[in-house]
């Protein structure tokens, strides 16, 4: 077990890293009270040590550790990457690890089911054991306790292991390709650049109306970066709820402003009150032209939710054939638009690995080349007679 708190400790640790071909990280942060992830601890392992780096020591600089992360000839394997590479995206100015292998998305390529954990992973593929009574520990607080250190190395302990038992199935199936399709998603920068003004489309709102939504897009960006800038939850800035009464009520005084729940007085006639009031009049004055386009759910055209059920079989029976997790062919939302608009419908479930495995058995389906068919206790796709029934609109 070692916590490595000084720089130097570190210098050396990352030139041993540079020596070898892939490494294990995780990290351990905490957001509860600030907009920006706070890194806590960072775990490495990788030929035959494996580490916690301690960011908050005294004079500690994380510079070297960031050098291996950008080394092409090392693969980065994590697990559930994505809040790991947003902290690093920040830390390193905008740039991300690679190469990248996550062994969550692999597992669910190999037919581990949806989101399988960390845990399970191990022990089914390193037949070992985690202990995750460490969990919800305030990784802030120093000193770190012998207990905290080595249940965060006991993160990144077994998966190397566990990357290479996947690797090894992932050869074996001839996946290798779909797996690379994933990391690219998920290691392009725009996953974790934060751009204000699209930040509106995190507050759930039901409505359509146009100019309601031009003057949310305002205040979601100023709530965006008056967070930003005091490091502080967005919540903490004004709750959603506030923000969409606003949007729907535009008020143009601090009396008006101040009949909003939530809101005090005090607050409508403060600065920031102030602020929130510009952002309504700058989302009001946006021409019909600029107004954003609603994120409403679409609605199924009458008569398709039947076909869309259908195709949801058909997902189901494809990802059971296939041994890859339902959720990575396809979302709910994807199926009902091939439902409804066929090779029309712009989804990544008819594109790549994707249409491979379902999405050209849904459009046949859709379009009567193939039907579904009981035999026994299985469930089959045979060829439709040329023919018989007619092809779907």
């Amino acid at each position: 077990m070692t916590l490595i708190t000084q720089p130097e400790e570190l210098e050396g640790f990352c030139q041993r890293l540079m020596a070898t071909d892939a490494i294990a990280v995780d990290t351990e942060f905490m957001r509860e009270r600030t907009y920006w992830p706070k890194l806590c601890l960072a775990q490495v392992a990788g030929g035959e040590e494996a580490v916690a780096i301690d960011p908050l020591a005294p004079g500690m600089d994380l510079a070297p550790l960031f050098k291996v992360l950008q080394a092409p000839h090392i693969l980065k394997v994590f697990h559930a990457a994505r809040q790991d590479l947003e902290i690093f995206h920040r830390l390193m100015g905008g740039v991300l690890p690679q190469p990248v292998f996550d062994t969550q998305v692999a597992a669910m390529v190999c037919g581990f089911g949806d989101q399988v954990s960390y845990e399970t992973l191990v022990g089914k593929l390193a037949k070992a054991r985690v202990d995750k009574s460490s969990r919800f520990t305030d990784w802030s607080l120093r000193p770190l306790s012998a207990r905290q250190t080595e249940y965060a190395i006991a993160d990144v302990a077994h998966l190397l292991p566990v990357y290479r038992k996947l690797a090894a199935r992932l050869r074996t199936t001839g996946r290798g390709e779909w797996l690379a399709e994933e990391m690219a998603q998920l290691t392009s920068a725009a996953n974790y650049e934060i751009t204000p003004m699209q930040a509106f489309r995190r507050v759930r709102s039901r409505s359509g109306n146009g100019r309601m939504l031009a003057v949310l897009r305002e205040l979601a960006a100023w709530r965006e970066r008056d967070a930003q800038a005091r490091d502080i939850p967005r919540a903490w800035v004004v709750r959603d709820e506030a923000l969409l009464e606003i949007a729907h009520h535009t008020p143009k005084t601090p009396d008006e402003l101040a009949r909003t729940r939530g809101l005090a007085r005090k607050f409508a006639e403060s600065a920031t009150g102030a602020e929130v009031l510009a952002a309504v009049a700058r989302g009001l004055a946006v021409p019909e032209a600029e107004w954003p386009e609603t994120d409403v759910r679409r609605e199924i055209p009458r008569g398709v939710g039947a076909v869309a059920d259908l195709l949801k079989v058909v997902l189901k029976l494809k990802s059971e054939e296939a041994d890859v997790a339902q959720r990575l062919l396809a979302s709910s939302d994807e199926v009902e638009a091939i439902a409804a608009d066929g090779e029309n419908a712009d989804v990544p479930a008819l594109h790549g690995w994707r249409r491979q495995v379902f999405g050209e058995a849904a459009l046949k389906v859709r379009s009567g080349e193939l039907a579904l068919v009981v035999r026994g206790r299985k469930l089959l796709l045979l060829p439709m007679p040329p023919g018989n029934g007619p092809a779907a609109g």
